[in-house]
């Protein structure tokens, strides 16, 4: 009981420091789950390295021990938006997002209850929908404008913060199955959109004028289950595998004339298998696959292009495919004191021409990710560990959409473009 009510209030106090979080890497899922997969190119689901398995790989929490992780990663997405070759002048221009520097902790706990049962909470959040375009020099015929049309600053601000509680059990000593309940929940907010919102001169966007934009934060909350595997075959050679179903959200109400059926945003499913190879005490070299289904969220995976109003049920997305995403990391340990890291992750861009104009609001354009990270065990019990992430800049160009609106060639094309930094470190202590 002791230790249930310690894994709930760590599960607690972790909600609470992550609410604010933003990331933006594979999609909008992070590159990696834990400093230490962060530092490996986000490698994990063959690995039982800390207590992130809720986020990983379920089943690798039985082998990781009694842990408690903590850590605080600073995050830098800089995002740009380019409209060039319009046929009105006006409409021509570039703006920045001046969100740009972001916090986010990191905390997890396990607890082994006996050799082949262990209970724990693992605590991570998406996100990376968080832009702040100022409201530039543009004209769309009305006066002073952004660049999508409306007035005043322009942007969106999306966390999602999940809660996986964990119970992995060995099934025999060499072989592993976790289950981790996937709370959920959402902030998000939109501003600067009016033109979508039924606006004079422009046609009717949406089927909810009123509930576009400019309506402050709205919340939601859901669950889903994440399941895994985990088989030592070796001394030498690990496996994994986890699948996560889709995480079913209750509706953001304020935005119900802007997402897909009427403000849903549920989490896409997804699933990763991997491998460990351990040739020698000093070296671990894992390899993992994974695939986010977002196509499977109407309000992300529609095409952008209106064949319905804002909102109905087959209403435009951000016309997001699914990706596929490969993780390569390797870990020398120098020492009972020093372990390195470094890796590489390359994700599909989910992002097409067509469908550049509304995600200029979401840039996740992001496709190869350079990782480096280091351990230091300060005692028997305790190690701090450190992570360093670097995206080179990805951009897409495509037609805008107000070409469809303002005539042909009226509005050009426009470009997205993205790249990220991020620097973390963390503490353990084994118990």
């Amino acid at each position: 009981m002791k230790s249930a009510r310690t894994t709930f209030r760590l599960a607690l106090l972790a909600a609470l420091l992550a609410t604010s979080s933003a990331m933006a890497t594979d999609g909008y899922f992070s590159h990696g789950y834990g400093m230490k997969a962060n530092g490996m190119g986000g490698v994990a689901t063959a690995l039982a390295q800390d207590s992130f398995g809720g986020a990983n790989n379920p089943a690798s929490m039985v082998w990781a021990g009694s842990r408690f992780d903590i850590g605080l990663d600073w995050f830098s997405p800089v995002r740009s938006a380019e409209r060039s070759g319009a046929g009105f002048a006006t409409l021509n221009g570039k703006v920045d997002s001046g969100s740009e520097n972001f916090f986010i902790p990191e905390l997890g706990y396990n607890r082994m209850m006996r050799d082949d049962l262990s209970l724990g909470v693992s605590v991570y959040g998406n996100g990376g929908m968080d832009t702040n375009y100022p409201q530039g020099n543009f004209n769309c015929g009305a006066g002073a404008a952004n660049m999508l049309c409306g007035s005043g600053n322009l942007g969106v601000d999306l966390t999602q913060l999940i809660v996986a509680p964990t119970l992995s059990y060995k099934l025999s000593p060499q072989h592993s199955v976790g289950v981790s309940p996937l709370l959920g929940y959402q902030r998000f907010k939109a501003y600067g959109l009016q033109a979508f919102d039924n606006a004079p001169g422009f046609p009717p966007f949406t089927g909810s004028p009123g509930n576009v934009t400019n309506r402050g934060y709205d919340s939601a909350y859901g669950a889903g289950l994440r399941v895994g595997y985990m088989g030592r075959l070796s001394d030498a050679v690990t496996i994994g595998a986890s699948y996560s179903t889709k995480v079913y959200m209750s509706k953001f109400k304020k935005y119900s004339g802007l997402f897909a059926d009427e403000g849903a945003f549920d989490i896409p499913s997804n699933y990763s298998v991997g491998v460990a190879f351990m040739p020698n005490a000093a070296w671990t070299i894992a390899l993992d696959y994974g695939r986010i289904n977002y196509s499977g969220i109407a309000s992300v995976g529609n095409p952008s292009l209106p064949v319905a109003p804002l909102g109905a049920a087959n209403g435009p997305g951000f016309g997001w495919a699914d990706v596929n995403v490969l993780k390569i990391g390797a870990a020398w340990r120098i020492n009972d004191s020093w372990t390195l890291r470094a890796g590489y992750n390359h994700s599909d861009n989910p992002i097409s021409p067509a469908d550049v104009t509304f995600n200029i609001l979401a840039p996740g354009v992001m496709k190869d990710h350079y990782t480096a990270g280091f351990t230091w065990a300060t005692s028997q019990d305790s190690e701090l560990t450190g992570a360093l992430m670097i995206a080179p800049r990805q951009s897409v160009s495509g037609s805008s959409l107000f070409n469809g609106v303002l005539g042909a060639g009226a509005a050009g094309n426009e470009t997205i473009s993205m790249r990220e930094t991020s620097l973390g470190l963390a503490w353990s202590h084994k118990f």
